[in-house]
């Protein structure tokens, strides 16, 4: 919501001095802030609905829609980056001046301050929820900031050299800016939308989580998969339990060592399916000490 009402007061702003000015890097701007307010409106939903419980059409929960949400954001920078480059060089092309370009300027420096005031503090809320729609909204806000820096100094050098030229080549740069935004943003997404596996510093957080309870009974493990969806991680594996231990103690084992890793990887939702001790597989077993010098996978 604090990103919304800030884009749209930058729209209304930039929208008012590109047409004073004549700027078209003024104009690319206000063309930034409004994929911006379309993306954080995209966000705004989407975390709404991400936050809603698994349903009977959707047993893992909606929590994808956040890097949907993300994936969408990028989509929308890339054709935004377009639309300015056009526009840039018609400009070239076709020539054009600028004027009154001290309100321009004025605009220009607002804006930079207020987007990094904005995503510094949506930046904090993402890394508190972990959530990719609030990450990739703050980037959004982050590359509006800086070609709000390209932008400011090109008017700056219009305005002291009067070089017209200067404006839509200002703009070309930032929509070349823009492009890398979009890109890495689009890439994060995918890798989640494909469930890639988690990171190897949380695999190895699972992996110890699992040797330490060799002392409880666990034999080894394997058949570990991992994914993300938004904010949330999701484990399952195959965990073997040593001879003699009953049914009911290696399920309570069990809930046990779920309970470990969700502590580790803030709250996963885990899933460990019981095998007896016969079917370690070679190389992957757990010594009852619980020491490692072994792999598991």
């Amino acid at each position: 919501m604090v990103s919304i009402a800030s884009n749209t007061l930058l729209i209304l702003l930039k929208v008012v001095a590109g047409s004073l000015t004549g700027s078209v890097a003024i104009l690319t701007e206000a063309m930034h802030s409004a994929i911006d307010l379309i993306a954080s409106i995209v966000a705004y939903f989407s975390v709404r609905k991400a936050e809603e419980p698994a349903d009977e059409s959707h047993r893992y929960g909606h929590e994808k829609i956040e890097n949907l949400s993300a994936a969408i954001e990028g989509m929308l920078i890339l054709v935004g980056s377009g639309v300015i480059a056009f526009e840039a060089i018609r400009r070239l092309a076709v020539g054009a001046s600028v004027e009154r370009l001290g309100f321009g300027i004025g605009v220009v420096a607002f804006s930079l301050v207020a987007n990094l005031f904005v995503s510094s503090y949506i930046q904090r809320r993402a890394r508190l929820t972990g959530s990719p729609a609030l990450e990739g909204d703050a980037a959004h806000l982050r590359t509006d900031a800086l070609t709000s820096a390209g932008v400011l100094l090109g008017l700056v050098l219009v305005q002291a050299t009067g070089a017209s030229w200067l404006d839509p080549v200002v703009a070309l740069v930032v929509a070349a800016a823009i492009v890398g935004s979009g890109i890495r943003i689009l890439l994060g997404s995918s890798r989640v939308l494909v469930d890639e596996t988690l990171p190897e510093d949380e695999l190895e957080a699972i992996r110890d989580a699992v040797v330490a309870f060799g002392p409880r009974g666990v034999a080894g493990f394997h058949q570990l998969r991992t994914r993300r969806a938004g904010a949330r991680r999701y484990v399952d594996m195959h965990v073997q339990f040593r001879s003699g231990i009953t049914l009911e103690d290696a399920h309570g084992i069990a809930h046990q060592l779920q309970d470990e890793i969700a502590g580790r990887l803030d709250g996963a939702d885990v899933l460990i399916h019981l095998e007896p001790e016969d079917r370690v597989r070679p190389g992957t077993e757990i010594p009852p000490s619980g020491r490692r010098g072994v792999s598991a996978g």
